[in-house]
């Protein structure tokens, strides 16, 4: 797979999409989102791609929305003719990105080897794991450019961190380490720079191991569990993926597997195989927005 502005490669079941404009410090504009959507279409799509991993070129991970254009970046008629835009174009690009994301099927892991401030730090909160470099600057930096938190971060952020977290950042826009966001539990460990993407590899590897179908349902159960109403409604999804994947042969080799002490043969795959209602969400309708002056 080719593109201008990322790199996409697939080695043993694992997909990396490495922003690369290290020129720009991987800052995000149109092109960029649009190649990163696509991306994403053929990794749902590929069966053998079991989890991605999402990084940086240089040494920076993303550092936020190009503003060499300045307001015209977030001006919504430069959306309008772009491939997998258009039907989207009253939205906000990056949470288009980020809503892409959250509707794979496939586990994603940031490996954030270098700062990430703004969309940058944002893109990574639907991902399901964050594993941060020890000396990268993070920061929500929204309310200091006279901004509020882009990509859904509003629903994603408080759901990962405590609100007292989430609203420290959000409204001072400070910057913050890595550290800091361990302790708060966004990242989950913290790596020297050279490390970080190794260790997201051997998470990666692990995560490639188990039954794919299995992980996607997880993914799906966990995510939408998390806001769900009441413990009764996790526990419908639940009860409707044990009763779907018990029977099936997948099952049997995993057990057969384990007493056997040897890995698994699994054969499932998410694009067939998973059960009923834990296909990914569907885009609901958008309401028009109303018509900003300025």
């Amino acid at each position: 797979m080719s593109y201008e502005n990322i790199k996409y490669e697939v080695h043993d079941h694992i997909a990396t999409l490495t922003l690369h404009r290290p020129e720009r410090m991987n800052a995000m504009n149109i092109p960029t989102i649009v190649e990163l959507l696509d991306a994403i279409d053929h990794v749902d799509a590929d069966d053998d791609v079991r989890c991605v991993i999402v990084t940086g070129a240089g040494r920076a991970f993303c550092a936020g929305a190009d503003l060499q254009d300045g307001r015209d970046t977030f001006a919504s008629e430069t959306w309008a003719e772009q491939p997998h835009i258009a039907p989207f174009r009253q939205r906000d690009g990056g949470g288009i990105l980020a809503l892409r994301i959250y509707r794979s099927p496939k586990p994603f892991i940031a490996a954030i080897n270098g700062s990430a401030v703004g969309f940058g730090l944002t893109l990574t909160l639907p991902m399901d794991i964050r594993l941060c470099a020890e000396d990268a600057k993070l920061g929500f930096v929204f309310s200091r450019r006279g901004l509020v938190l882009d990509a859904a971060a509003g629903w994603f952020l408080p759901r990962i961190v405590s609100m007292t977290w989430a609203t420290d950042w959000a409204y001072t826009g400070r910057l913050f380490t890595p550290a800091e966001a361990a302790r708060a539990g966004l990242v989950r460990d913290v790596y020297r720079g050279d490390e970080v993407r190794d260790a997201a590899l051997d998470s990666a590897r692990q995560i490639a191991e188990a039954n794919p179908v299995s992980v996607a349902c997880t993914k799906a159960l966990l995510w939408r569990s998390a806001s769900a109403a009441t413990p009764w409604d996790a526990h419908r999804m639940d009860t409707t993926a044990l009763k779907f994947l018990g029977p099936r042969d997948d099952t049997a080799e995993g057990i057969r597997a384990f007493m056997e002490k040897r890995a698994p043969q699994f054969a499932g795959r998410v694009s067939t195989d998973m059960p009923p209602g834990y296909l990914p969400w569907e885009e609901p309708e958008w309401e028009p927005l109303p018509q900003f002056g300025g």
